[in-house]
């Protein structure tokens, strides 16, 4: 419900805006556009169901124990109605191979489209799309710290083959959905210390991607991507997924590179790589995420960096060629609250990007006009993007400001605490 007071506060920005050639109605349109994938991860700690015994490795940690966390792809489902209750727009959602709503007893070398049909309906109901990863982390077969490059064959075989199947689920998705699915593949693999071969752990992941992707499966349904990390936990001095190793096999793989803003080296930034990548390659992965030294996976907040990363993709027209997912998990808050934060962040920061005078700004940078292009961009940090916003979030049905919050502290009286105690409840009747 649009109220008086927020129609009464868009109008007059909107006069203001318009001064600028800026029209809000059509950007709020162009807005409404935009799909962006939601990452189930963040709401049970990157668990999963296929096996949720077993200890998180491959980089992998989440800090916290707030309680709620989802346990059963019910419980996963209610959550995440709820946060796209809160979320203005129509998006998708991003699951992990591990996530499979199933009760056969299956590895993650045997998984197929029918362990995911609940989810395929659920998202038919929803009217979202889906997204979907093989899981090359927590699992035997990873432990020492390599999947796609491990040395033994039988190991590299047995991920091999998850990936594969991995890209036929994601084919089912778009088939079932209507739209493609973006199939991602990480791996962890790395060492921990210096090694003193770098490249043959490499030409091993070359052969095993190739393998992969061997089968033709139709873009229209199914796009595959390939993603890099500087170092992680446990591989420390080498990662043989590297980012030099992904954007050459994306570019002669004709495969989408997938950019996670957590990473790179702190003095990097993803946003100073979209436009040179974009030249290139046919296809960007965006997966939005905050780093915080040594750790990249932080709930995202409207930085300068988050609005640098927006701005590139509007300023360029690169949305048509990126797709824009999140990844983060945070254990120590609400977890609902983290998602909600976390997508309505990034929807506010294609917001502001849309709302500057871009050609404006271009026209005054070519003549080299650098005074008044750093003057207009500075004044328009103050312009009403707020009133903006409150519109497109009242125009969609979703609470203003920070009415959400209200929303998501009653599902957490009402649900998550009765899930807490049941939960304690089963320990103590064990």
């Amino acid at each position: 419900m649009i109220t008086p007071q927020v129609q009464q506060a868009y109008d007059a920005a909107k006069e203001i805006y318009a001064k600028h050639g800026i029209d809000t109605d059509k950007i709020l349109e162009k807005l409404k556009e935009i799909n962006i994938s939601m990452h189930c991860w963040q709401g049970d700690d990157v668990r999963g169901f296929l096996n949720q015994e077993q200890e998180l490795t491959g980089g992998i940690s989440v800090t916290g124990n707030y309680p709620g966390a989802a346990r059963t792809p019910e419980e996963l489902r209610q959550d995440l109605e709820k946060a796209y209750s809160l979320i203005p727009g129509k998006h998708k959602l991003n699951l992990h191979a591990i996530y499979a709503d199933t009760e056969e007893k299956i590895d993650l070398d045997q998984i197929e489209p029918h362990h995911y049909t609940k989810w395929v309906e659920w998202a038919k109901e929803q009217g979202i799309g889906l997204d979907f990863n093989p899981t090359c982390f927590s699992h035997p077969n990873s432990e020492d710290g390599f999947t796609l490059s491990h040395p033994n064959k039988e190991i590299r075989n047995f991920w091999i083959e998850h990936c594969k199947r991995a890209r036929k689920v994601g084919e089912y998705f778009g088939k079932e959905l209507g739209q493609p699915c973006v199939t991602n593949v990480w791996i962890p693999d790395g060492y921990k210390d210096t090694p003193v071969d770098r490249l043959t752990p490499r030409k091993r992941l070359e052969e095993a991607l190739d393998e992969v992707f061997k089968e033709e499966i139709d873009q229209k349904y199914n796009l595959d991507a390939v993603e890099s990390k500087l170092f992680g936990i446990g591989s420390e001095s080498y990662v043989v997924g590297s980012h030099e190793f992904y954007m050459g096999y994306a570019l002669t793989r004709n495969k989408l590179l997938c950019l996670d803003a957590g990473h790179f080296h702190p003095t990097e930034v993803v946003s100073n790589k979209l436009s040179a990548i974009s030249l290139f390659n046919k296809g960007i992965l965006l997966h939005v995420s905050r780093p915080v030294r040594w750790d990249s996976d932080h709930v995202i907040l409207l930085d300068d960096e988050l609005q640098e990363i927006a701005r590139e993709l509007v300023v360029n027209d690169l949305l048509k060629k990126t797709y824009i997912g999140l990844d983060f998990f945070d254990a120590s808050i609400n977890r609902i609250a983290a998602w909600v934060i976390g997508m309505r962040n990034m929807i506010k920061a294609l917001l502001k990007a849309y709302l500057e005078p871009s050609e404006q700004l271009r026209e005054l940078e070519l003549k080299g006009d650098f005074t008044a292009r750093l003057a207009l961009r500075e004044e328009f940090k103050t312009y009403p993007f707020g009133a903006i916003w409150d519109y497109y979030c009242a125009l969609n049905g979703v609470p203003v400001r920070e009415e959400w919050l209200h929303e998501v502290r009653d599902y957490e009286q009402n649900i998550l605490k009765e899930r807490n105690k049941n939960q304690k409840s089963l320990i103590e009747n064990r």
